[in-house]
């Protein structure tokens, strides 16, 4: 199967299920609660239809016959969230592509060595035999296959060295060739040192042949001759490596050549002991051990190691064909007219060559370590084809009992299977030898060893993995690249090996696999663009390749042109553009020349025929490629503006995944010209044109816009975004920070406090401050504040453009602030110049303003991760902050003691001054003490300008906050904040591609078994008679919290359950070990406002914890049952603003799995629904009422509807799958008004019928269909009714009194039970209840009281192990 339709099969898609059962098609004849004569029951005359409820009856059909036929998957929900890769480690800031691996720079020839020089030593002295050597007869004779003894000695020598010599041609033909015959020693060193001259630091080869002199000495001295050939004179080795130096490779073949091997090796260590390590490239390849003699046999030639280095084909074909069963019928004198050449694949001598070649690389990579396989097999060509060689002579030499050595050292490999291979190739070439010979014009037909090679990869890749044996065909797939009728079978299997994982990637590299795939960008094939642009990016996955030098970059801005491949394949060439520019000026302005921007936002605009821009993949990709294109490029950046990409790249930051919303924000910041080349300060208005400012102040209302994203990793690109736009405009906004500045006495709680210390503008008193504006949409978070838009008494006038209805959450004009200020002070404060330091800015005062707030508001984001980066943006414009979390004290056993942190805490010069200069060690630099601050970011300080106190620099540990003036030689772009969307981006395309997770199959039998539990809870459930409940306490739990409990949540499939109190903490207890798992804070903030809600997400998978605060931040934890091991998977604020004059949100939130929504609201004029699958909010719906949401309740089986309790007793039912959203409205009859502080959904499949609770005590069981008729009430509890719960499954209402009281009622208002509180020693006791909540699948209670103890009952269901 090719890899373009492995890759369409594995396409990646997210896919949501929709929603269909609306609920007009609900019918009206579901069980209607009837009158109970022992209860309370209410006319229905009285009930106030809301006028844009819908008449359910009118529209009711006989459909909800079908709906009562549903299945119990109904009950369990298949939605799954918050699972992707952007949730794992996002908070730790763990990149999974790091690109500097070094992965391709370490198996990459960067220093491809060259012999230069080759040096033939010939040592025959022909017809006379050396004193040591007693020859047997018949004896080999053949030199370079070459019988001396058939001509004159002379002759022969002469003839004998210049064939040896073109032997060596076919391997290295342009080395220079000088030879030396019978030579004196002074004739070796002239040869030595003239070569070692014309190679310079090329290698040189010294070939000796020494069948003519004796063996060599113990000392590994070799034998030449004297000017009269009358002695023998020895040459140490010491003298003949100094003549050579390095790099250099000896063939030494003799008889002891093993001699000469040690003591080289002797000579090596003791130049390393004396002189330290020796970087010495030396290598040595001997024909034979120190104690043996070269064979002697006429099967072999004298030279049978040279002729195994030299004419390995002839020399193999031979010695096989002596043990093959064609020694009979093949006429030897054919190998010697084995048609083609070496270079040729196509002809039987280059086929034979090639299968060699093949054979030799796989025993060498499998046998050899990978480092040692690079330098002799893949550093040198003429090395490396000697290696080679080198196997197939220890094949043949051993067979006559005699051991080729090398230095380095080399395992045996006579006996490797893959000889099996290249003998059965070999058989089957010979086989078709005579007929190639007799008629040249036979066609050759190619050896089965490669498909069947290939085939074997193939089976591998089926079956193997990392824990397995490498697969030992990968050599042979490298060689098979160079076969075209191969290619692209071979192209297809690598592409799957490498997508098995880095591993995978780092052992096709070490085979030498990158020049291979480097050279193939050169062609033009189409049917191989796709599978070479997936290998690719594999590989860039792990490693930044230059690839420009080699025009790579063109083949794949083609590729990312064309509409053929699919747009995941296109987002792949994307990545590799990326990687190619990123940080390399040299790659950015190559790429522009070939018009990629072009290229990228032609797709963005979506004006390619297929529908690729709706891949999110392709379009995070391109919005990656694009930003990495023009970073601190200005040239580039400039070609972006010019093209309008800001306006492109606009629609983007609504995609609904947030994957491409930070790419697109990433994109946009790099956009913004930080100025590193010179200061935007000292320009003047001359330097900006029109066109310029308007497309710069564009891009950030666009950031803007995001700042209040459901999505940390879009939040935290803008938080990076900001910090270039304040670097480029420092001292713009340190000006409007100054105008915040003044102390105001008019407002319960103030904005942010800005000390100022002095500034480089020159200002070190301000006298103005920015007015208490309140507000923001959802869409545009922060509002245009100019001074047209002020009213007499300082307000925000609503005719503004931006401005809207709601506050905006987080921003210090909101922060529990009043909204009056001083009348103009804005336009005085321009007025007087404050913040105008210049005759003109190049931005408008408003639109600093506004990025003033969204820098607060990120500084006090529900996100560590995105906080951190907010406060660092503030330091850039010199802001400080200085309140920090307070001490936790703990006299409890097990309690540890949180210390107050100080990290990232800037400090002012006073601070120093008041310190001794900043001498003392960091911990004892603590700032003046001041009264607490309600808010997070209120005590910030503008910190003293560095260009009076630059020796404040200089000490490591000086904290100050505004470090962009620092010392000389620090880099300006170190001081900003990184992004790290590009980086964790990558870590997608190092992951499997083509196949599914291994765990994925563990996931699904996890599933289908909590699924099968759940369901036969819930039939039991739906059929208990809940008798023995309030006489069935099994545990109690002091939870040892200091405010008492407010929040509790029952684990489904574990005996865990969750607490947490005002200060959020959250405690993790298992109530049949009766254990403490795990106790954290939900955050570090120091203005704890207690937690409104627990709630588990994915519940039947890994579930987790959503926390829900007061304040509307919502955060969701993973491994929060395992102690110190909770991970924060994803925060942000569900409430966007609350209503003016009202100091606290008093959130509510809850979360709905079938349709994956969170719905939140409180001391706001709208619901808000949030989308966790694309962290993102989708919708607003606004209150018809000035009167705000008390409680909130999400339907459990029906996706999309909600109901809503409100303060002034009203209940209204949602369903956000209708245009209208509300469906109806209604309040109970009551002479004053009820606060409801409980709602949920009645167990059971329809649609509209509730519970809801008021403060004065009473319960009504609702219908909201029959909303004329009476309806149930039950007088509870007298005017203290704190908590409510009905049982998702069991017919079953708990209520909780102040008055240490709990009550059990039945869905028809019949009492079951109580829970009192007993002063006797032996009784049952709780406190005020504060919280009750059913488990959802079993009839069991936990209930939190106001004494901090958690209570947990249960029935004659037996909780599960």
């Amino acid at each position: 199967m090719a890899l373009g339709d492995l890759m369409a099969a594995s396409r990646f898609s997210q896919s949501s299920a929709a929603v269909s059962n609306h609920l007009e098609e609900f019918s009206s004849n579901g069980n209607h609660v009837e009158e109970d004569g022992g209860m309370s029951v209410y006319s229905s005359s009285d009930i106030n239809n809301n006028s844009n409820a819908r008449d359910l009856n009118d529209t009711a059909s006989s459909s909800y016959s079908v709906m009562t036929t549903t299945t119990n998957m109904a009950y369990l929900p298949q939605t799954v969230v918050l699972c992707e890769l952007r949730h794992d480690g996002f908070e730790d800031c763990i990149t999974s592509g790091p690109l500097d691996s070094g992965l391709v720079s370490k198996w990459r020839p960067r220093d491809r060595m060259k012999t230069g020089c080759v040096a033939l030593v010939l040592c025959l002295n022909i017809s006379v035999d050396p004193p040591d050597v007693i020859k047997i007869s018949p004896c080999a004779r053949m030199e370079c296959w070459i019988d001396p003894f058939s001509m004159a000695p002379q002759k022969a020598i002469e003839t004998i060295g210049r064939t040896l010599t073109q032997q060596y041609e076919r391997w290295q033909p342009k080395a220079r060739y000088k030879i030396s015959l019978d030579p004196t020693i002074d004739e070796v060193k002239k040869l030595c040192t003239t070569c070692r001259k014309y190679a310079k630091s090329e290698r040189v080869l010294f070939h000796y042949n020494g069948h003519g002199v004796p063996k060599p000495t113990p000392n590994g001295e070799i034998w030449l001759y004297n000017k009269s050939y009358t002695q023998y004179i020895p040459l140490p080795i010491i003298d003949l490596d100094s003549w050579l130096q390095t790099p250099s490779i000896y063939v030494f073949d003799c008889s002891a050549a093993g001699l000469i091997v040690n003591a080289f090796i002797a000579l090596q260590d003791y130049g390393t002991s004396s002189s330290g390590p020796s970087t010495r490239d030396c290598i040595l390849l001997a024909s034979c051990e120190a104690h043996e003699t070269l064979p002697q046999s006429v099967e072999f030639p004298a030279d049978v190691f040279t002729s195994c280095l030299t004419t390995p084909i002839k020399m193999a074909l031979r010695w096989f064909c002596t043990r093959s069963l064609l020694h009979e019928s093949l006429d030897y004198s054919l190998i010697d007219q084995i048609p083609g050449r070496q270079t040729d694949r196509k002809t039987l001598l280059g086929e034979l060559n090639w299968i060699f070649t093949a054979v030799t690389d796989t025993i060498a990579w499998n046998v050899l370590p990978h480092d040692l396989f690079q330098r002799l097999f893949r550093q040198d060509l003429l090395v490396a084809s000697l290696f080679r060689n080198f196997l197939l002579a220890e094949r043949i030499m051993r067979s006559a009992n005699c051991s080729p050595i090398s230095y380095p050292m080399l395992p045996p490999t006579h006996q490797h299977h893959m000889w099996d291979a290249w003998d059965m190739a070999a058989e089957i070439c010979l086989s078709q030898l005579p007929t190639l010979v007799e008629d040249p014009n036979a066609e050759f037909l190619p050896s089965p060893f490669f498909t069947e090679q290939l085939t074997a990869f193939e089976l591998w890749l089926d079956h193997g993995s990392d824990y397995k044996k490498p697969p030992e065909q990968l050599p042979i797939v490298l060689q098979v690249l160079l076969s075209q009728c191969h290619r692209f079978r071979a192209l297809v299997l690598l592409g799957r090996f490498l997508d098995m994982g880095p591993w995978a990637v780092d052992l096709a590299l070490s085979v030498g696999i990158f020049p291979y795939v480097l050279k193939l960008l050169q062609t033009t094939t189409p049917e191989l663009q796709q599978i070479l642009v997936f290998i690719w990016t594999k590989i860039l996955a792990l490693d930044k390749v230059d690839l420009v030098k080699d025009r790579g970059h063109t083949y794949f801005i083609r590729f990312l042109d064309s509409v053929e491949a699919y747009p995941e394949q296109r987002a792949m060439a994307a990545f590799v553009l990326a990687v190619i520019v990123d940080g390399n000026r040299h790659g950015q302005e190559a790429c522009i020349e070939v018009g990629l921007i072009d290229v990228c936002l032609k797709h963005l605009q979506g004006s390619s025929p297929n529908e690729a821009q709706t891949e999110p993949l392709f379009l995070q990709w391109i919005c990656l490629c694009l930003g990495k294109l023009w970073e601190d490029f200005l040239e580039a950046q400039m070609i972006g503006l010019q093209a309008d990409s800001h306006a492109i790249l606009a629609p983007l930051l609504s995609e609904p995944q947030p994957e491409v919303r930070a790419a697109a924000i990433f994109a946009l910041g790099t956009l913004l010209d930080v100025g590193f080349d010179s200061s935007r300060d000292g320009l003047g208005d001359e330097d900006y044109d029109d066109e310029k400012i308007r497309a710069e102040a564009d891009i950030i209302k666009t950031l803007l816009t995001a700042v209040s994203d459901g999505s940390p990793l879009v939040r935290a690109e803008v938080a990076v975004a900001l910090s270039r736009f304040a670097f480029g405009h420092n001292k713009h906004l340190k000006s409007v920070a100054i105008a915040y500045s003044k102390p105001q006495s008019n407002s319960l709680c103030s904005l942010p406090s800005f000390v100022v210390k002095g500034s480089g503008s020159g200002y070190t008193t301000p006298t103005h401050y920015m007015p208490h504006g309140s507000i923001v949409p959802s869409v545009a978070p922060l509002l245009r504040v100019d001074s047209q838009t002020m009213a007499r008494d300082g307000r925000v006038s609503t005719s503004s453009p931006l401005a809207t209805s709601g506050i905006m959450h987080g921003s210090p004009l909101s922060d529990d602030s009043s909204q009056h200020s001083d009348s103009g002070a804005l336009n005085d404060c321009v007025s007087h110049g404050v913040i105008n330091h210049a005759t003109r800015r190049p931005l408008d005062n408003a639109l600093y303003s506004q990025c003033v707030l969204a820098m607060c508001t990120l500084a006090k984001d529900p996100s560590p991760r995105v906080s951190r980066l907010g406060r660092r943006v503030l330091s850039i414009i010199g802001i400080e902050q200085v309140v920090a979390k307070s001490v936790k004290s703990s006299s409890r056993p097990g309690e540890s003691t949180t210390a107050t942190s100080l990290a990232g805490l800037g400090r002012s010069s006073s601070w120093f001054e008041l310190n001794g200069g900043g001498r003392l060690p960091l911990a004892f630099r603590t700032p003046p003490v001041s009264p607490p601050r309600p808010s997070y970011l209120t005590g910030m300080r503008r910190v003293c300008s560095l260009e009076f106190r630059p020796h404040l620099m200089n000490s490591p540990d000086s904290g100050l906050a505004d470090p962009l003036l620092g010392s000389a030689g620090v880099s300006e772009r170190s001081f900003l904040p990184q992004s790290t969307i590009y980086s964790w981006s990558c870590g997608h395309f190092s992951k499997p591609l083509l196949t599914a997770m291994d765990d994925s199959e563990d996931i699904i039998a996890r599933r289908e078994e909590r699924e099968k539990v759940a369901l036969d809870h819930i039939v039991k459930c739906q059929h208990s008679s809940v008798s023995e409940l309030q006489k069935n306490q099994i545990a109690s739990w002091d939870t040892k919290f200091e405010t008492g409990t407010k929040t509790a949540l029952l684990q489904p499939f574990s005996p865990v359950v969750i607490a947490s109190d005002e200060n959020e903490r959250i405690r993790v207890w298992n109530y049949e070990e009766a254990t403490q798992l795990n106790s954290f804070d939900n955050h570090d903030y120091p203005d704890n406002r207690g937690v409104s809600k627990l709630c588990l997400v994915n519940e039947l998978d890994e579930n987790l914890l959503l926390v829900g605060s007061n304040d509307g931040n919502i955060r969701i934890w993973r491994d929060y049952t395992s102690r110190g091991q909770q991970k924060l998977v994803t925060a942000f604020a569900s409430i966007q603003g609350h209503r003016p004059g009202v100091r606290s949100v008093n959130a509510v939130v809850d979360w709905q799995q079938q349709s994956g929504y969170l719905f939140a609201s409180g001391e706001i004029s709208s619901i808000m629904a949030w989308d966790l699958d694309k962290e993102q909010l989708v919708n607003t719906i606004p209150l018809e009422s000035d009167s705000s949401i008390s409680a909130l309740a999400v339907s459990q089986v029906h996706g999309g509807q909600f109901a809503a309790g409100f303060v002034d007793g009203y209940v209204r039912l949602y369903d956000i799958r209708t245009p209208e959203m509300l469906v109806c409205a209604t309040r109970p009859p009551s002479q004053q008004v009820e606060r409801i502080v409980g709602i949920s959904f009645q167990p059971g499949l329809e649609p509209a019928k509730l519970v809801s609770a008021s403060k004065a005590g009473k319960i009504h069981c609702i219908d909201m269909r029959l909303t004329k008729d009476a309806y149930l009430a039950i007088d509870a509890h007298r005017g203290s009714l704190t908590a409510v719960a009905v049982h998702r499954h069991a017919p079953l209402i708990a209520s909780g009194s102040a008055k240490q009281l709990i009550k059990f009622f039945n869905l028809e208002g019949h009492p079951l039970g109580t829970i009192r509180y007993y002063p006797t020693f032996m009784a049952q006791k709780i406190g005020a209840v504060s919280c009750l909540n059913f488990h959802p699948y079993q009839v069991m209670l936990a209930a939190g009281a106001a004494d901090a103890c958690v209570s947990i009952y249960a029935d004659e269901v037996s909780p599960s192990k």
